[in-house]
């Protein structure tokens, strides 16, 4: 079965996402390591993921931590911070993608509140024939659900669909469903799995590196 559409992970694919790098420059390492060991920042931020308003739910966790409640708050008023830089291999990929009429779409752990705000800085984001957003659903990668919603609403399934998400755990529940998954860990091998499904040509890849 050829692939027919291509799905892409948003986190460490399109755009980097690091908050220890950013707490790293706004406090310090040693800081920010007691801050991540005192506080849950990631349950914090896989909560907004699963549909929590961010402020809200960064000013209850500040307000558990009053010690930290600067840093914490840095969540929500710098979050955007966090979330860069582009990787623009992977957008030109994107792109190239579209412009042939493959039809392309996201299934991201993402907030609805920290989307729309990627959505302004980095538009591109908004390029996808659609996108399934764990924040909107109220389900998140890897729950098998994540992936028959998508499935559902695209009407593709198995071989059909190639995927790719920096996260082992994510691209086992993918490979489980029978997608073609990839592990993402820059934009030349993504590329290079593209060109080897028949999805972009060599000339396309090349424009793309």
């Amino acid at each position: 079965m050829a692939v027919e559409a291509v799905v892409f992970d948003i986190g460490n694919v399109l755009v980097e996402w690091h908050p220890e790098a950013f707490y790293d420059a706004a406090i310090g390492a040693e800081r920010r390591q007691a801050l991540f060991a005192e506080v849950d920042l990631h349950g914090m931020n896989a909560a907004v993921d699963l549909g929590a308003p961010l402020a809200e739910t960064v000013a209850a966790a500040a307000a558990r931590h009053p010690g930290w409640a600067r840093e914490i708050g840095f969540w929500h008023s710098r979050w955007i911070e966090m979330f860069a830089p582009v990787i623009p291999g992977s957008v030109a990929a994107l792109t190239a993608l579209r412009d042939k009429g493959v039809p392309v779409f996201a299934l991201t752990n993402f907030g609805v509140d920290t989307l729309a705000w990627a959505d302004r800085v980095y538009p591109f984001l908004t390029a996808f024939d659609r996108r399934f957003v764990s924040g909107a659903l109220r389900m998140m990668k890897p729950d098998p659900a994540i992936y028959a919603a998508v499935e559902e609403g695209t009407g593709l399934s198995g071989a059909a669909l190639l995927f790719a998400d920096d996260r082992a755990e994510n691209v086992a529940a993918a490979a489980a469903r029978g997608w073609r998954a990839h592990l993402f860990d820059g934009p030349h091998g993504w590329i290079e799995r593209l060109v080897a499904e028949g999805m972009l040509n060599r000339e396309e890849a090349e424009r793309c590196l």
